[in-house]
């Protein structure tokens, strides 16, 4: 890493940082020339130069790097890590002590003061993310504290950087003892398996957890379930353990369907009593509706953006077409489980897409619950976008 560089932030931005926002963006920097190699420390100071932050250049999605600490005199150092990871650890003290859950998020970015990391826990291993090439500078700092701090089977890291803003395909194993997978984790008391050494993805993803017990524990008894966009299908086991009468799981990815019976097996679930299928979910809702097929709970959840062959799908721009099209195979009093994980948008929002979408099949709707991020998901009301998660239960009346 190279010596500290000044960043000079516009006037007209820097109320915003004096008020703890963390993420460095262009428009806000007046000389971006000084920003050569990533992870070098910056210290933002506004035109006058009167001090406003300090942090680290590196590149994610649109943003050039974070604010890690607004104390002029705090150094970036091991001791800094330190403390932050400690901090973090003791917020999920009853995670560690709850034997039916046995996966979490340990260091949410920005959320526990530092943007750009996060660590998940997995049955004793744990899984560092890093999402720029600016905060993987500091990765021996940051492994020193966590060994420093927890006990582990094994630590594996995630490089979800590049050029070209893709996973970094490597050897995802760090140090301690190498897993024998899939490790099975529990959440609330279900089975999962995971893949700590596979690609960008683990099998279940962590933010979803109180989506999926609430599906499980008040509205899939006896039930007809289309899950789409279905990745490993854990809404579907959910729903399958919590009485529904079938699951539909629908996704495009060829892998969903061994990893789909791979989640029913792993929890005593006869998959051959339910349907996966590997096709274009927007095909699927055709198909449905030429067979006249309706559903009594219909989840959806697509990634905020994902291309196929035939179709673009863009959460902000897409996600009313998608609910109409959800509407017409969801059956009267039934319910759909609306997502979304895109943080271009927030949740008033996320919540006029469902009314312009029910107007336009003059159809009435009820919303019975509201979900965002749960408490491992840590988030700081100076960074809304940090908060992504939408998710709504929607009743068809």
């Amino acid at each position: 890493m190279q010596n500290e560089v000044q960043l000079k932030i516009k006037d007209k931005f820097s109320n915003k940082f004096k008020a703890g926002f963390p993420h460095i963006f262009k428009e806000a920097i007046l000389n971006m020339e000084v920003l050569h190699q990533e992870g070098v420390i910056v210290q933002l100071v506004d035109e006058k130069d009167h001090f406003l932050g300090r942090g680290y250049y590196g590149r994610q999605n649109k943003g050039f790097g974070w604010v890690l600490t607004q104390n002029e005199h705090e150094p970036i150092d091991q001791q800094f890590f330190d403390k932050k990871i400690d901090a973090a650890l003791d917020k999920r003290s009853t995670y560690y002590k709850d034997k039916d859950t046995t996966a979490f998020r340990v260091f949410n970015g920005e959320g526990d003061g530092i943007g750009g990391l996060t660590v998940e826990y997995y049955a004793g291993f744990y899984v560092i993310n890093w999402y720029s090439q600016g905060i993987y500078q500091f990765k021996d700092l940051i492994l020193q504290s966590l060994m420093n701090l927890v006990e582990f089977k094994g630590i594996y890291e995630k490089k979800r950087f590049d050029t070209g803003g893709k996973y970094v395909e490597d050897d995802d194993f760090v140090t301690g003892e190498r897993g024998e997978f899939p490790v099975i984790i529990k959440e609330n008391g279900v089975n999962f398996a995971v893949y700590l050494n596979d690609g960008p993805m683990t099998g279940i993803f962590l933010d979803q957890r109180q989506v999926r017990k609430t599906i499980r524990d008040k509205y899939a008894n006896g039930k007809t379930v289309l899950n789409t966009f279905s990745y490993t299908g854990a809404f579907s086991v959910f729903a399958s353990l919590g009485g529904a009468k079938e699951t539909t799981s629908v996704d495009l990815a060829n892998r969903s369907l061994p990893k789909t019976i791979e989640q029913f097996q792993v929890n005593g679930v006869d998959e051959n009593d339910h349907t996966i299928r590997v096709m274009d979910v927007f095909n699927y809702f055709k198909y449905a509706v030429k067979k006249d097929l309706s559903f009594d709970m219909v989840i959806l959840d697509p990634p905020s953006f994902a291309r196929s062959k035939k179709h673009t799908f863009s959460a902000s721009k897409d996600y009313v077409n998608l609910l109409k099209e959800t509407i017409a195979i969801t059956a009267d009093e039934g319910v759909i489980v609306a997502s979304t994980n895109a943080s271009s948008f927030g949740m008033d929002k996320f919540k006029n897409f469902i009314d312009q979408a029910f107007k336009e099949m003059n159809e009435s709707y009820k919303i019975m619950e509201t979900f965002s991020l749960p408490d491992d998901f840590k988030t700081i009301k100076q960074y809304k976008e940090g908060n992504y998660l939408k998710v709504l239960f929607i009743k068809k009346v």
